[in-house]
């Protein structure tokens, strides 16, 4: 067990803790109340926002969030992850998107976000809108885009706190304002400040790090996640954003890719069991039952063992076969199994994920919290379009 809501069953071959100073450092920072950042994680953060000035929001039917990369990718595995508690209509525009988006509701909110307030693409797309009047804004308290145009139209705009990446600011304004406007109670995401004292939530943690640790060494560099769980795929997603671009740096790093399950048992499996070794894996499921089972009236006879399975069986079934086959071929695993899918299973998943990636930085000597090379890119397409 990770926590009541979600059981861990960490890789086989465990390391030694390697790692337990560096998770010593964050807790430490955590309990003295010397990094901002990490009190994002927990209910001890101010929010820029007061919940009373969100209510003259929530008469709206529909939302449309405008963002790239951790500005989107946060709330957009909030309302996939939950959806069965959210009765609100999210879009989400986070690429250029060449379509008309000048189709739009009379109660249809747009959240802009761009911690900058100077991101192209947000920037393109926001000004490919016809309504911008029903707009919101979260972007840093600097000279930027996003606050200009915002007391132009004279819509609101909350502070993005500089101190916090976009891709860690899930927990923060960005994450926490879409999941209120979607009905949802923000303070139950808020988990690190009962899993950091939780001593088998940290030998968990520093158990896991340690043997991806292992694994990075060894040239296993690609992090494939088998998900179970159709509703968990912008999770990854997000997670995806949050590894790539934290640890990929000085020629190290770790490949998140996000597998559809059993979907890839037809395209992926044949590579993933017999093909390169430089693979670790994670298993993740979520325990729910569903009503539909099959109609045993069209089965033949030599399928009769399927009679009034339901499809969450079926699934079951494959991802306890996937995990023995790939027991017997000694291939590296963990897996995570969700009990109960709600705001508090969600902050903890986070949480996790977020310690995880800062760990294995601090550890590869590398910083988890710039992104240099993407700036080249940024640098050189402003050039472009200027010239």
């Amino acid at each position: 067990m990770l926590t009541s809501n979600v059981i861990f069953k960490n890789f086989e071959k465990k390391k030694k803790a390697s790692v337990s100073k560096i998770l010593k450092k964050i807790k430490k920072k955590f309990d003295n109340k010397t990094d901002p950042f990490l009190l994002s994680l927990s209910v001890k953060y101010k929010n820029s926002f007061k919940i009373k000035d969100l209510k003259k929001y929530k008469r709206f039917n529909s939302y449309r969030l405008l963002g790239m990369g951790g500005s989107s990718l946060g709330a957009k595995a909030i309302y996939s992850f939950l959806s069965n508690k959210i009765k609100k209509k999210f879009d989400f525009v986070d690429n250029i998107d060449l379509k008309d988006l000048k189709k739009t509701h009379k109660k249809e909110l747009n959240i802009v976000i761009s911690k900058s307030g100077n991101t192209l693409e947000t920037i393109t797309n926001f000004n490919s809108l016809r309504n911008v009047k029903n707009s919101i804004f979260i972007a840093e308290n600097k000279n930027n885009y996003l606050r200009i145009i915002a007391e132009k139209i004279k819509s609101e705009i909350i502070e993005h706190k500089n101190f916090i990446g976009g891709r860690y600011s899930v927990l923060s304004e960005t994450g926490m304002l879409p999941a209120t406007l979607m009905g949802l109670d923000y303070k139950k995401f808020k988990r690190l400040n009962y899993l950091i004292s939780d001593k088998r939530f940290q030998n968990q943690l520093i158990s896991n790090v340690s043997s991806i640790l292992d694994f990075h060494k060894r040239k296993k560099t690609n992090s494939i996640i088998l998900n179970y769980d159709q509703n968990s795929q912008d999770l990854f997603y997000w997670y995806q954003q949050l590894v790539a671009e934290s640890l990929g740096k000085k020629s190290k790093g770790i490949l998140p890719i996000v597998s559809t399950m059993p979907k890839d048992n037809h395209s992926l499996m044949q590579l993933y069991l017999d093909g390169t070794k430089n693979n670790f894996f994670t298993f993740f499921r979520v325990e729910e039952v569903f009503p539909n089972k099959i109609n045993k009236k069209n089965l033949l006879n030599s399928y009769a063992y399927l009679s009034n399975k339901g499809s969450h069986e079926i699934l079951k079934a494959q991802f306890d076969a996937t995990q023995k086959i790939f027991k017997k071929k000694k291939i590296p695993f963990r897996t995570f199994i969700i009990k109960k899918r709600d705001e508090k299973t969600l902050g903890e998943l986070f949480c996790f994920f977020i310690l995880e990636t800062i760990m294995l930085g601090k550890a590869m000597m590398i910083n988890p919290f710039d992104q240099p090379a993407v700036e080249l890119i940024k640098n050189e397409t402003y050039k472009i379009l200027r010239s």
